[in-house]
């Protein structure tokens, strides 16, 4: 589930762009699941205690995972991705990756001075460049089950070589 609001996105002066990595299906039946465990564990206690157990549980890993989930979003000054904010102005060139290349770009290419918000469940993944001279972060790398809105937020999609980099 992801919410995106791409207004203008030719235009990176007027660029609006917002998503939530919320978890997919299979995140929210592990909650449950968790949550009904619970049951198993207060119940011999007493039926009452096991009911409350699973309620209890069931918000709080809601509300932790709720509270966990990470927004990309993307204003005419700022690019905000989790808990990293930038300047638009120091946002270099973005390149999108899916399938095999970003399994690699997750993994062996992987910079380790790069910025992550990785999502598991989220194949693609946008690569965006940190041109700032003050910071040593190369690039962000970032989940998106929309990287093609939030490539045009940015500025439009920089062409990946075809050689291995």
């Amino acid at each position: 589930m992801s919410s995106q609001t791409p207004h203008d996105a030719t235009s990176p002066a007027t660029a609006n762009y917002t998503e939530k990595l919320w978890p997919n299906f299979w995140g929210w039946v592990i909650v449950l699941g968790l949550s009904a465990a619970s049951v198993l564990i207060f119940i011999p206690i007493s039926p009452l205690a096991g009911y409350i157990a699973f309620f209890v549980m069931l918000l709080g890993l809601t509300g932790l995972l709720v509270a966990t989930t990470p927004t990309i979003s993307v204003t005419a000054d700022t690019l905000q991705v989790g808990r990293a904010q930038i300047e638009r102005k120091f946002v270099g060139a973005v390149s999108i990756y899916s399938g095999e290349a970003a399994f690699e770009q997750r993994g062996r290419k992987l910079n380790g001075l790069a910025y992550l918000c990785i999502r598991g469940w989220i194949k693609p993944v946008v690569k965006i460049e940190i041109t700032d001279p003050a910071d040593r972060t190369p690039y962000w790398l970032t989940s998106s089950r929309n990287p093609e809105y939030l490539a045009a937020a940015l500025g439009g999609v920089t062409p990946v070589p075809s050689e291995q980099d």
